[in-house]
């Protein structure tokens, strides 16, 4: 029969070494963070550049449906049959013309969503291209930016 021996000592955990590699560490980042140079802050030479002519915004026709299902063609009130003919008219005498619809956030006294549709439908098989038009989502800080 073997017999064991206990070591007559207690066994530790010595943490010094530990705090050691740990200011070892903090010292490290710390000054990486003094030295590390900001891109911001380099002088660059900006040239300017000019083009032959201004640029001028195209022009742009906003049909907006409000929370009582109402829809207005730049701020002035019209009818579902009139906004297609209106619209159209808008384009004929320019064609550069882009329509932004927006509608109105919240819950409001209708169902919009019938109106949304039929007036989304005329205007897609009159071909005419929608921009809509909405709040921007929240962004948390850490995401990066959206890609063009």
């Amino acid at each position: 029969m073997i017999r064991l021996r206990r070591p007559d000592r207690e066994l530790r955990v010595e943490i010094t070494p530990m705090v050691d590699v740990i200011f070892l560490l903090l010292t490290f980042f710390i000054y990486s963070m003094v030295l590390m140079v900001r891109v911001d802050l380099l002088p660059i030479e900006l040239r300017q550049f000019v083009s032959g002519r201004p640029a001028t915004p195209a022009p742009a026709t906003t049909l907006s449906l409000d929370l009582d299902g109402m829809l207005f063609l730049d701020r002035e009130a019209i009818t579902i049959d009139e906004a297609l003919p209106r619209i159209e008219a808008a384009r004929e005498r320019d064609p550069a013309t882009v329509l932004y619809l927006a509608i109105a956030d919240g819950a409001g006294s209708v169902d919009r969503a019938p109106i949304l549709q039929e007036l989304w439908d005329r205007l897609k098989q009159a071909g005419i291209p929608i921009n809509l038009v909405g709040r921007p989502a929240e962004r948390d800080v850490s995401d990066p930016p959206p890609q063009p």
